[in-house]
């Protein structure tokens, strides 16, 4: 595969580089660049902008709203956003229910949900882990009993990323107990404000509230929200986490983490001279430099597959096995190279003052949070551990 831009690429990438660099507000990438938590209304905003412009959804076909670039084009608009320190597109609508609406589900849904999905008029949540059914998925409990022309719908989904925001909740639910656990598995969108609907939230080890509890008691949902056929949710489920798992490889964000690391090696120093000269410390920098580019290269082939109609394969699983561990790998070298600096997650941390005394630089300050929340990474969108089973079934056969 030749990696090098031809005249044309190159051209464009500029165009969208420009755009980004003309249209981001500074704000916004001010709080990404330094690790600041970001709020609804930032994700919001920028989803807002790239849907005036026709780009909030380059890998959905040209009918529904999508660019109709070429997966090189694709990639360049992720590189250009994450480079700026633009947020990322909220995964859920965009990369995970719109494919799955658009692939299985009938005309009134496509009507429905896929305009306000562009327009960011509807926030999306995911309800698939339950306590008991992480990585064992189709173990999941929450039923979902046909009545008439509704389902009742009652259990629990844990982990729910953002929930708190969401106005819609596409799940998983178990509408028979019969043959395969698999094969009893349906896929329902579901209205966050239907009544007996409650979010509870986890507070997370950095502090942070980015996950939930989600309980269903008894919550009515039309049978007109089923995608697909009753029962045959998990080929859903399935083509849906092939694209999340693809995401998480995160290539683009990697690579501007990477340069920043770089910078703060540079910065701080060990024996009095820069730490990025220091010989054990650049070659673990080297290896995580190398695992990325390798990485690059493979997400580029998944892009080319999806071009010619061929869903993710076993590289999905591989792009997030590896790209999760580079981002762990990063957070862990940015925490070596600031030491103590990192440890205080304070107010007073962030300001970069206690008492009138300096406690570091700034860049360090939100560094001990960001290493914790990463810790999930390599868990969520199925763990690492159950991506090496679907690789060795896959391509060794065992």
């Amino acid at each position: 595969m030749d990696l090098n831009y031809t005249p044309q690429e190159q051209a464009f990438r500029d165009e969208v580089r420009a755009f980004v660099r003309s249209r981001l507000p500074q704000e916004i990438s001010r709080k990404v660049l330094e690790h600041k938590r970001l709020e609804k209304e930032d994700h919001v905003r920028w989803q807002k902008i790239l849907y005036e412009q026709g780009w909030i959804a380059p890998g959905w076909p040209v009918e529904y709203g999508g660019t109709g670039w070429n997966p090189v084009q694709r990639h360049i608009l992720e590189e250009e956003c994450a480079e700026a320190g633009a947020p990322p597109v909220m995964a859920f609508g965009v990369y995970m229910v719109g494919p799955v609406i658009i692939a299985f589900g009938n005309a009134w849904q496509k009507q429905q949900y896929l305009p306000r999905i562009l327009s960011s008029d509807d926030w999306w949540c995911q309800g698939y882990s339950e306590p008991g059914a992480g990585s064992d998925l189709a173990s999941l409990k929450t039923r979902a009993e046909r009545q008439g022309d509704h389902y009742i719908v009652n259990g629990q989904k844990t982990w729910t990323t953002l929930a708190q925001y969401a106005d819609m909740i596409f799940c998983l639910v178990r509408t028979s107990n019969t043959g395969k656990k698999q094969e009893g598995i349906s896929f329902l969108l579901i209205d966050m404000r239907t009544p007996g609907i409650t979010v509870r939230p986890i507070i997370t080890l950095e502090g942070g509230h980015e996950v939930n509890e989600v309980w269903f008691e008894n919550v009515k949902v039309p049978v007109q929200n089923l995608v697909g056929e009753e029962g045959r949710g998990w080929t859903c489920a399935k083509f849906l986490l092939s694209h999340e798992r693809t995401g998480i490889a995160g290539v683009a964000r990697s690579k501007r983490e990477l340069r920043l690391l770089k910078y703060i090696a540079s910065q701080e120093k060990k024996n009095g001279r820069p730490l990025l000269q220091d010989s054990r410390f650049r070659d673990k920098v080297a290896r995580v430099e190398i695992d990325l580019m390798a990485l690059e290269i493979t997400n580029l082939r998944v892009l080319a597959a999806d071009r010619e109609g061929r869903p993710p394969g076993p590289e999905a699983s591989i792009l997030k096995i590896k790209g999760t561990e580079i981002q762990q790998a990063l957070t862990e070298l940015m925490m070596d190279a600031v030491g103590s600096y990192a440890l205080p997650h304070l107010p007073a941390a962030w300001s970069n003052h206690w008492l009138g005394e300096r406690v570091g630089p700034e860049y360090a300050a939100p560094l001990a949070a960001r290493y914790f929340n990463y810790r999930k990474v390599s868990i969520y969108g199925g763990s690492n551990e159950i991506q090496r089973n679907i690789i060795s079934q896959m391509i060794l056969g065992l």
